[in-house]
């Protein structure tokens, strides 16, 4: 497959080897989501953000598998450096049981590893003074062990913070800080002491008031709860406030400054610690290494995961635990293949201009958009190349995935009635202009 001229094609959807496929999975697998009925052929041809069906049909992916696929399918950028070394067995090891290292010492090694991927995150969250990481299996278990520092660096402390609309993880722990919907979290018990307030998007807020409720006679709801002589909570007690500097799972939803203003100040007067879930948001996916950068808030612990290929907890040596064995994880620390991944995404968003160009085609997807007179649509947004566009319903939205998929075009929605476009982030001109086509067909096949 040629990147520079592909253009998907699909002849029957879902074929025969796809559907053959799907039902001997469905054999054993328990029900889980399934967006699309696509079966992704992992030996066919894909490049970038081409990929290949068991029978044939291509489609251009602009999901990314939710990010975690950040430069798409196949890319050279990552699979001409993964070639340069011979893989060994074995490639997962348990990360904190001993070190691993290779041929050319720490500073340029032959096989970069846990210890080169930590380096970078420090690198790219020097901005926050970060320096110390640990690795892990996912982005459940990353704000898992962002909730566990934050509680062990104030034992004192026994309260959480989260927002309407949040979406953290599948663990319990993580559940217990997700409000994005009732199908996540019903019948599962909760940690003690999580709080909730409204998320403000920044069509709706104002310092003043808002629609959401979150402001209110010239105050916050963060800080009314929070007073400490008329509020309902003792800041002294509050161990975290945890915020998706962008709600993915709950509709793409960006918000006010603000909002985030208020956010950073109240953690500042009362000396509460401020967790990121950069797990969908981050690396470079809204043109800035993190989300966070865009607004006026100073993370003490960022979460990340997905598109880094491997789970990680971001923060200051002194919020970290001294003692050891208070953290732990099985593959995430000794995974050779997805730090490796995740040095090499890290490089390849520096050498290539990444950022910059996630900026210029998340411009170039509003534009073509906005142009647009297309039917239901009431919202386009995004910043880089983290997109949303709302429609006026939810059986609009679901019928335009459909037809996109149809037309060899993959999207994915989230919230009520927001579909999603997550391009990998070297995503070319040509590129956007034939996704946005197709997507702007699929639209109009809904009338």
């Amino acid at each position: 497959m040629n990147r520079d001229n592909a253009e998907p094609s699909v002849r029957r959807l879902p074929g025969e080897r796809t559907r053959e496929w799907i039902e001997h999975h469905h054999r054993y697998s328990a029900p889980s989501e399934h967006a699309h009925e696509f079966a992704w052929d992992v030996a066919g041809e894909s490049e970038g953000p081409f990929c290949t069906d068991l029978d044939g049909n291509v489609f251009l992916d602009f999901t990314c598998h939710i990010g975690a696929a950040p430069l798409g399918y196949n890319n050279p950028k990552i699979t001409d450096r993964m070639a340069e070394f011979d893989l060994v067995d074995p490639l997962k090891i348990a990360g904190q049981d001993f070190y691993a290292g290779s041929a050319g010492g720490p500073e340029e090694p032959e096989i970069p590893g846990a210890a080169q991927l930590m380096e970078r995150l420090v690198e790219v969250s020097s901005q926050y003074d970060m320096d110390t990481v640990f690795l892990s299996n996912s982005g459940a278990e990353a704000i898992e062990n962002a909730m566990k520092i934050s509680y062990a660096n104030t034992p004192e402390r026994k309260y959480g913070i989260t927002f309407l609309g949040a979406f953290h993880g599948r663990t319990l722990g993580t559940l217990s800080m997700t409000r994005a919907g009732d199908v996540y979290t019903r019948a599962y018990p909760e940690t003690a002491g999580t709080r909730t307030v409204p998320f403000c998007e920044d069509r709706a807020c104002e310092a003043s008031t808002c629609s959401c409720g979150f402001f209110a006679g010239g105050r916050s709801q963060l800080e009314r709860m929070l007073d400490p002589e008329r509020g309902y909570m003792d800041p002294r007690e509050v161990a975290f406030l945890i915020l998706e500097p962008i709600q993915g799972v709950g509709g793409y939803r960006f918000p006010s400054e603000a909002f985030m203003e208020e956010v950073q100040r109240v953690c500042e007067t009362h000396d509460i610690h401020l967790i990121v879930d950069e797990i969908q948001s981050g690396i470079g996916r809204t043109g800035e290494m993190w989300a966070s950068d865009h607004y006026a808030i100073e993370p003490d612990v960022i979460t990340s995961a997905k598109a880094l290929r491997s789970g990680a907890t971001i923060s200051r040596s002194e919020i970290f635990p001294e003692e050891k064995n208070r953290l732990g994880s099985t593959w995430g620390g000794g995974d050779l293949v997805a730090a490796a991944q995740g040095v090499f995404t890290l490089d390849a968003i520096d050498e290539y201009d990444l950022l910059e160009n996630a900026v210029e085609r998340g411009r170039q997807v509003k534009e073509l958009l906005g142009d647009a007179d297309l039917e239901g649509v009431t919202d386009v947004r995004g910043k880089g190349l983290m997109l949303a566009v709302e429609f006026d319903s939810k059986e609009r939205r679901t019928a335009v995935v459909k037809a996109g998929l149809q037309r060899g075009l993959l999207t994915l929605g989230c919230g009520h009635s927001t579909i999603r476009l997550l391009p990998p982030l070297d995503v070319t001109e040509r590129e956007i202009d034939l996704g946005i086509s197709l997507f702007r067909d699929a639209i109009e096949a809904t009338r």
